[in-house]
């Protein structure tokens, strides 16, 4: 059905590609981007030119298309992209736990006192460095430590901040922005 040259669109993704080979029931395509990538043959849609469009929808089986969209598709090789701002964020846990081995004989005053000053070294460390962004794991608890971050981070100029997001972190983490002069 497909031969070298053909022009392809790949079902339920939005890439577009040329045929380079076929073999048995997998085909190579090189992709407008230039990478080449192998699908199965029942991935791919031969893009007809615009005059034979009526005729090529006439012979598309609709059970067939429907019947394949609901079949699990075992996964691509392709990897998702991450968006740019997220790769190598730093994250700080500041639950009593990771920072000391033992808390007994601590007074709450300590801890959240030992958590501040946590938070506020590195706060100045991405400040010194220029990290643009970093990310605080406070947890919800009652919300003393949050607030008191909150009061902290607001002390600084050129600090944006926000709860981190949801479905990585819950409600029990602050994303902390630093906009940096270009010097």
């Amino acid at each position: 059905m497909l031969v070298k040259g053909d022009k392809v669109s790949v079902l339920d993704e939005a890439i577009n590609g040329t045929v380079v080979s076929v073999k048995n029931n997998e085909v190579l395509i090189e992709t407008e981007d230039g990478f080449m990538m192998t699908f199965f043959v029942n991935e791919l849609l031969k893009i007809q030119d615009s005059s034979n469009l009526m005729n090529s929808i006439k012979r598309i089986d609709l059970e067939q298309v429907s019947k394949e969209k609901t079949e699990p598709k075992p996964r691509s090789f392709v990897k998702e992209k991450k968006e740019k701002r997220d790769v190598g964020v730093p994250e700080f846990d500041l639950h009593i736990e990771k920072l000391v081995p033992n808390k007994r004989g601590m007074s709450n005053y300590d801890i959240l006192t030992l958590q501040t000053e946590t938070a506020k070294r590195h706060i100045e460390f991405a400040i010194r460095n220029r990290i643009p962004k970093i990310v605080f794991i406070h947890g919800v608890g009652e919300g003393i430590l949050k607030a008191e971050l909150d009061f902290l981070l607001g002390r600084y100029d050129g600090i944006d901040f926000q709860d981190a997001n949801y479905q990585k972190y819950g409600l029990g983490a602050t994303e902390v922005y630093f906009r940096q002069n270009n010097k």
